[in-house]
Parts: C-alpha cells; sequence; structure tokens
C-alpha cells in the first residue's frame, strides 16, 4: 500500500494565550509540500504569534503542530524549516558574506558545502558584486534580500516568512518575489504574512484570514470571493448628462444594495449589483427610463480587500 507524504505543515486547533489575553483560538489549518499560503489578519490578529509557535520561537497553550509529520521541537524539524522574521535579524558591522557564514555555520553547514551555498545565496539575491561590503550601508531592499537568504541557507523544505517586503521600493518587492519563486519552483513549501493584499491575491495558491485569534477563511482566492462576495460586482455608470435627481430602483426585480443611487449635478452612478447577469440590463433599462443614456460602463471585479472588509469588517492595518 502507497503511503501519501505528510503535509509541509498540519495545524490543529491551536491556541496561546498571554495571561488572560487569547491570541490563538482554535486554529487549524493545512499547507500541502510545495505550496504559497498567504496568512492575512488585522494587526493583532495573532499572525505572528502563530508564526514564533510554528518555528518553535514560543510554546502554545493547546493544539498540536507538526512538520512534515514532526513536532517542532524534534530536533530532526531544524533543518526542515526556514525562519525569516520580520525584523532585519543581521549584523550590519559585518559583509554580506560575513553574515551568510555565520548563518550557515548556525545551522550546521561547513567546509565545502557551506562555500557552496554561500556562493548560491549571493547570486540568488543578486548580490555577488557587493559580498564584501558591509550590511549597515546596504539599502533597505539589500538587507531583506540577505535577510531572507540567511533564513533558506540551508535549503529547508518549509519556509515562514514573516512581512517580508515591509518598507521595501516596488522593484525590490518584485527581486525578492523572484527569488521566493524560485524556492517554490523547486518544492518549497510557502508560509508569509504580509500587509499587503495584492502580495497575497497574486503570490499565493491558498489564503487563510485570521481575525481576533481565530480563523474566519480558508481558500483560494476564487473560493473566497464566491463566499463572501459571490456574484455581486461594483458598478460604476458615467451618463451622457449630469442628474438632477437621484434615480430611484423602485420597481427593480433585483435586490440592488442601496435603493436610490447618484446625486443631483453627478453625471455618474456608483452601486453594487447582486448578480451582474441578471441586473446590469435591468439597470441600464432604468436610466434610460429616467431620460439618461449610458456614455460609458465599468464593472469591478472584487479584489482580496473586498473579500477581507467583508470578513473582518476593518482594514489590514487596523
Amino acid at each position: 500500500m502507497i503511503q501519501s507524504s505528510p503535509p509541509a505543515l498540519e495545524i490543529d486547533q491551536l491556541t496561546k494565550r498571554f495571561g488572560t489575553r487569547e491570541a490563538l483560538r482554535g486554529v487549524s489549518f493545512r499547507l500541502e509540500a510545495g505550496e504559497r499560503l498567504a496568512f492575512l489578519g488585522p494587526n493583532g490578529a495573532g499572525k505572528t504569534t502563530l508564526i514564533r509557535s510554528i518555528a518553535a520561537r514560543t510554546s502554545p497553550s493547546g493544539g498540536s503542530i507538526k512538520i512534515f509529520g514532526q513536532s517542532p521541537d524534534d530536533s530532526r524539524t531544524h533543518q526542515l524549516i526556514g525562519f525569516v522574521p520580520q525584523e532585519i535579524a543581521l549584523y550590519g558591522d559585518l559583509t554580506a558574506r560575513q553574515n551568510l557564514k555565520a548563518f550557515g555555520r548556525f545551522y550546521g553547514l561547513k567546509g565545502t558545502l557551506l562555500r557552496q551555498r554561500l556562493s548560491w545565496a549571493l547570486e540568488w539575491t543578486g548580490l555577488a558584486d557587493r559580498a564584501n561590503e558591509l550590511v549597515r550601508n546596504f539599502s533597505g531592499g539589500m538587507k531583506r534580500r540577505i535577510n531572507i537568504a540567511c533564513g533558506v541557507l540551508h535549503r529547508p523544505q518549509l519556509i515562514l516568512l514573516d512581512e517580508p517586503t515591509v518598507g521595501v521600493d516596488p522593484q525590490s518587492r518584485e527581486h525578492i518575489f523572484g527569488m521566493l519563486d524560485k524556492l517554490n519552483d523547486a518544492g518549497t513549501a510557502i508560509l508569509l504574512t504580509t500587509h499587503n493584499l495584492d502580495e497575497a491575491q497574486s503570490r499565493s495558491d491558498r489564503i487563510v484570514v485570521i481575525d481576533h485569534g481565530r480563523m474566519v477563511a480558508d481558500g483560494t482566492f476564487s473560493e473566497l470571493v464566491q463566499e463572501t462576495v459571490g456574484n455581486s460586482r461594483l458598478v460604476k455608470v458615467r451618463l451622457d448628462k449630469p442628474l438632477t435627481r437621484p434615480i430611484e430602483l423602485t420597481g427593480m426585480r433585483t435586490t440592488l444594495e442601496e435603493r436610490v443611487v447618484g446625486q443631483s449635478g453627478e453625471q455618474s452612478i456608483h452601486t453594487r449589483l447582486s448578480d451582474v447577469n441578471e441586473d446590469l440590463g435591468r439597470l441600464v433599462q432604468l436610466i434610460k427610463r429616467n431620460g439618461y443614456q449610458v456614455a460609458d460602463l465599468e464593472i469591478r471585479s472584487p479584489s482580496l480587500r473586498h473579500v477581507f472588509l467583508h470578513l473582518t469588517g476593518q482594514e489590514l492595518r487596523d
């Protein structure tokens, strides 16, 4: 009988208390080998606590964590995980090469293997030509790249990234994700926390949302859209002339959110259609019956921000 390999990460009913405060309340999810998962939540929701629990930086109060079927406390797990904290964990008075060498030795690398991994990391980060410069003179994006390299020098099968692109410019962000894509293409599982919703939507296979220590959603972006906002769409209609009065939606056989749209003097109306296939034609006909023509029409697909606000009722930065 062929046995399937265990998931890269399996969290079951994880809890964590700090005195009377519950940072995690029964969180459960899986991360398969080679999968990319974005872990989202408002500040204080429990994201960093969960990452630190997986990395054995703090002990959970209850529940279980399995990493490729092993406990985080198991000595064998040490080599399976790469942990990259939000804070830059580099020595500013050492060069990039010296920093990498120090972290490599921490993971037990030495001799020829260590030299090979140092060369790989410097090429991978695009900083081979800056290898002998002090890290304190690096830009924020360059420090982030070396910081990530220090956490994956030992070729872990699971990488935990806590806000890996915070404070970096768009070019550095793209470079960092290009680096991570190469690891993921080689089969490395990635768990990422981020405040950048576009990042989470485009750079993950699955999304888990946590709020007040509880998991409130788990699925692909498409699945979360369907479960939250469904077929509804935001619609902006530009008219051929300014409104003389708002348009009342009374009599429409539909369930539009607003019953009155537009304001006097404005030349466009905004609304959310519960089902664009059913509602859009009716809306256009209603506009015409009120004496206006449609000059332009924009239908906005739901974004992860819409899903997140629906689930938590607050912006990610709150």
